[in-house]
């Protein structure tokens, strides 16, 4: 499938589009153990946000936060019918070039147990478990029961 990758600086109908179909995706975890950064948050300085296109329709979408030491992918997420289709896979190598060319060398992530997929996907990229790290290690016990945390170095 060819797909193209694009940054994207504000928070179109596609992307609304996209992240409202993740929200309905996450509806499964109680409201004090889901962490995705807003929309609005997405749009701000320390964060990239990507567009992923197939056929010119925008079919996936994530973003790199940079923070102290590490970088950290937000709200990736694919529709259904692209999945399996090597999208993902560009849109987070396009991730994986974002934080190398900043000079990041540890890419980290936040996801919950009930998204099998994700985890396949991110174990099958490279990805490892690891304990909770930055503001999640700070958070009760309760917030981050469902919440499975990952790195992989760049």
């Amino acid at each position: 499938m060819d797909v193209a990758i694009e940054l994207t600086k504000a928070p179109s109908e596609e992307v609304v589009g996209l992240l409202e179909e993740l929200n309905a995706a996450l509806a499964g975890y109680a409201e004090g153990q889901q962490h995705a950064l807003s929309i609005d948050r997405l749009f701000q300085p320390g964060v990239r946000f990507f567009l992923a296109r197939a056929a010119g329709e925008a079919v996936a979408c994530a973003g790199i936060a940079f923070l102290d030491g590490y970088a950290e992918v937000k709200r990736m997420y694919s529709k259904p019918s692209v999945r399996g289709k090597g999208v993902a896979k560009a849109l987070l190598a396009r991730i994986e070039s974002e934080a190398r060319g900043a000079g990041v060398k540890l890419l980290r992530l936040e996801t919950g147990v009930y998204q099998r997929d994700a985890l396949q996907f991110y174990e099958a990229a490279g990805f490892r478990r690891r304990d909770a790290f930055g503001p999640y290690a700070e958070m009760p016990a309760l917030a981050i029961e469902t919440s499975l945390f990952y790195e992989k170095p760049l």
